[in-house]
């Protein structure tokens, strides 16, 4: 499984992944950097089979508007530690690498709930 983590999540978790077995980078290591387009970004994420892991509610109406990008974790925590996040990333691990397998997923991590959304 492959993650791609936008501009405002912590390369911490980005590292976090990698330890557990995953590819993951970080948008700072490709393309534009912090400077990259969304649209560029998805179109990365799609072509590279990467599940954008984001904060930005804007992935989440392109998702629903434009079906891009295919594979997103929509983090809607506010400002959280990145502790609490890697530990929210670890206690389901089990499940986000179930969606491997999915071609295309929106899973909303809220703070009492996960919720999957499949198009």
């Amino acid at each position: 499984m492959r993650f791609l983590c936008d501009v405002h999540i912590s390369y911490k978790l980005t590292k976090f992944l990698i330890s557990k077995g995953f590819e993951s980078l970080h948008v700072n290591e490709i393309l534009g950097k912090s400077e990259t387009k969304d649209s560029e970004l998805c179109n990365f994420a799609n072509q590279n089979n990467y599940v954008i892991i984001s904060k930005d509610s804007d992935f989440r109406d392109s998702y629903f508007v434009n079906q891009t990008p295919k594979k997103l974790i929509k983090i809607n925590l506010g400002n959280i530690s990145n502790q609490a996040l890697i530990k929210i990333f670890n206690d389901h691990i089990e499940t986000i690498q179930k969606l491997d397998s999915k071609s295309n997923f929106l899973l909303e991590i809220d703070k009492d709930e996960i919720n999957l959304i499949e198009l």
